[in-house]
């Protein structure tokens, strides 16, 4: 393994047809869509993760997205780190997955949460019910043999995770979303918490040659100087950087993608690619940072 900075090119989606596939399959039986390139974000993570199998890993702004879900049923135990709370975590997750709280208010337990949506009224009782529903409809997958350990927290104070404690932390195009000012702070936080030769495995959104903010989906896309500096790389750090445009271009025409959109790109005007156009304005790039 070598640290790196990759554009992420769309030949992966062939590279790792089966990982493709299984993350197709993982998202339909959770109800979850991608975002118009995590297909690449996450396929390329996984290549470098290698084997998963008993390691601890932490999804860094996690939300409720995929990777941790397929980490689990890797078998590895995820710490599932996001600042906004996920205590209310929905049911049909808890189900499949072995899920609790790093801390009792990270994760409302399961039966509490399903009774005080019964007792609601309106749209929150139908949620409830739905939900119920969604238990049953999976009741027959085989349960995952890994963990998902939710920890509500902003990234740039993990104050209740110790020092050199996980294998590797990812972020799937979740360190953009950060202030420009903050990223330093962040980066050395996750380092912190990475054993030494651990791995910070991160996408981000890439600029050619300017950094700048990329409004509809609130992020930053950043050069290659910048990446170079916020993840403290060396200056002779492999970069593909070279090859920007042609990369771009095959992004740009990627079939795959662009007949795959997920359905809320369809509603709004407010996202990465307003009202389901297909119109990139730039492409994922990975980050790849060995603890020394």
């Amino acid at each position: 393994m070598q640290e790196r900075i990759e554009l992420l090119p769309v030949s992966l989606l062939d590279d790792c047809r089966p990982a493709v596939n299984a993350l197709r399959r993982l998202a339909r039986s959770l109800k979850l869509e991608f975002g118009w390139h995590y297909l690449l974000d996450l396929t390329w993570i996984i290549q470098q993760l290698g084997d998963i199998q008993g390691k601890r890993i932490m999804d860094a702004g996690a939300g409720t997205g995929l990777i941790q879900w397929y980490l689990a049923d890797q078998g590895a135990q995820v710490l599932s780190v996001d600042r906004a709370s996920r205590a209310d975590l929905p049911l049909r997750f808890r189900r499949r997955f072995r899920a609790r709280g790093l801390r009792p208010v990270d994760l409302i337990p399961a039966s509490r949460l399903l009774q005080s949506k019964l007792r609601g009224t309106g749209k929150m009782r139908v949620k409830a019910i739905s939900q119920a529903r969604d238990i049953i409809s999976i009741g027959d997958l085989r349960r995952s043999s890994g963990q998902v350990i939710v920890y509500n927290q902003d990234l740039k104070s993990l104050s209740d995770l110790k020092d050199g404690s996980l294998d590797a932390v990812v972020a799937v195009s979740a360190l953009e979303h950060n202030p420009q000012e903050d990223l330093d702070q962040v980066v050395s936080e996750l380092l912190r918490v990475l054993k030494p030769g651990g791995l910070l495995l991160a996408t981000l959104c890439a600029a050619r040659d300017q950094d700048w903010f990329h409004l509809p989906s609130q992020g930053w896309c950043y050069t290659d100087a910048t990446l170079r500096a916020r993840f403290k790389l060396p200056p002779d750090t492999p970069s593909n950087y070279l090859h920007y445009d042609e990369l771009f271009s095959s992004l740009r025409n990627c079939a795959e993608l662009r007949d795959n959109l997920a359905a809320f790109y369809f509603r709004s005007g407010d996202n990465g690619m307003p009202w389901g156009k297909w119109d990139p304005q730039y492409q994922p790039v990975g980050v790849c940072k060995i603890k020394s």
